[in-house]
């Protein structure tokens, strides 16, 4: 017990170093801070969905970045075919991606739901590269841009100019972390779902349908981010690939937080954000951003692997 309080108040004073330490940032260079923010919300809102499937119904869905560049294809379309503002298309596609959901889970998940993990990786990865290669021959592979005015939005504080539109991704992660949070604590369904996800067989036994649940599960997280997407869209080039990094980076945010901690997931994409845009803001050490990603991910499990171990 003694030393788990001990490691209970070091993760306080780390907050507290975490909190102090923006705070010097904002002092000395706040541009970094903003940019850090926006950047962080952005991998916080593309991991959350992913969080939710893997919590649930159990799957690592390495088609996930995939499924976010269909939407920003889809985004891309719309505007071009009706010359309406891109944002219009988040309802149509929420819908369609839950469509597009149900039919992927029918088709492809629910019958390896049972298998091991391995095929289980290796049908979504297939998956992924799909998607890719359908995207690659509907549009080739040149970066589309969307020319949407307001992106490009800035607004100067004293002698400090910064973009807002990205700010749109930090209401997006809250929005979407609410969503979640609510939809598990106080709808019926969210309530099966956290049962089945803590023990799908004692679910079952108490009458929850476990195969409905991730069902809706799967087309929800799918909605989420094939919605993403059309933000994404707005903001930055569409190409075939583009989904892949935020896949990976989906994926080692839920690791470095724990399955089913979407709290955590915000925490982690902050420092994450954060740390990458201190070391883009250094002169030619733009290049070392991944090596801290991968350095904070293994830094964060052998720390939940000590923890787990002395308790």
């Amino acid at each position: 017990m003694q030393i788990v309080s001990k490691l209970r108040e070091r993760r306080y004073q780390a907050i507290l170093g975490a909190i102090i330490m923006a705070v010097i940032i904002l002092a000395v260079k706040p541009e970094v801070l903003l940019e850090g923010i926006q950047r962080s919300s952005l991998y916080a809102v593309i991991a959350l969905p992913m969080a939710l499937i893997l919590g649930i119904v159990g799957i690592i869905n390495l088609a996930h970045g995939d499924f976010m560049m269909l939407g920003s294809y889809m985004a891309y379309w719309f505007a071009v075919k009706s010359g309406l503002d891109p944002l219009l298309a988040m309802i149509p596609a929420m819908l369609a991606f839950f469509l597009i959901g149900i039919l992927t889970f029918y088709a492809l998940i629910k019958p390896v739901l049972g298998s091991q993990e391995l095929n289980q990786l290796l049908l979504t990865f297939g998956l992924g590269l799909v998607l890719e290669e359908a995207a690659n021959l509907s549009f080739t592979s040149a970066p589309l841009k969307l020319s949407v005015p307001y992106v490009s939005a800035s607004l100067t504080i004293g002698d400090l100019t910064f973009g807002t539109f990205e700010f749109v991704y930090v209401l997006a992660a809250m929005l979407v972390f609410y969503i979640i949070s609510l939809f598990l604590k106080k709808t019926r369904i969210g309530r099966a779902a956290r049962a089945v996800g803590q023990n799908p067989k004692g679910a079952k036994l108490v009458g929850i349908d476990v195969n409905k649940t991730y069902l809706i599960i799967f087309s929800l997280s799918i909605a989420i981010i094939g919605t993403i997407g059309v933000l994404f869209a707005m903001r930055h080039s569409v190409f075939p690939v583009m989904g892949a990094p935020y896949t990976m980076k989906s994926f080692c945010l839920i690791a470095m937080a724990g399955i089913g901690n979407i709290t955590g997931i915000l925490w982690y994409s902050a420092l994450l954000g954060v740390s990458e845009s201190i070391i883009t803001a250094i002169p030619g050490a733009a290049g070392w951003a991944d090596l801290v990603f991968f350095a904070l991910i293994v830094g964060a499990i052998l720390i939940r692997s000590y923890q787990q171990r002395v308790k």
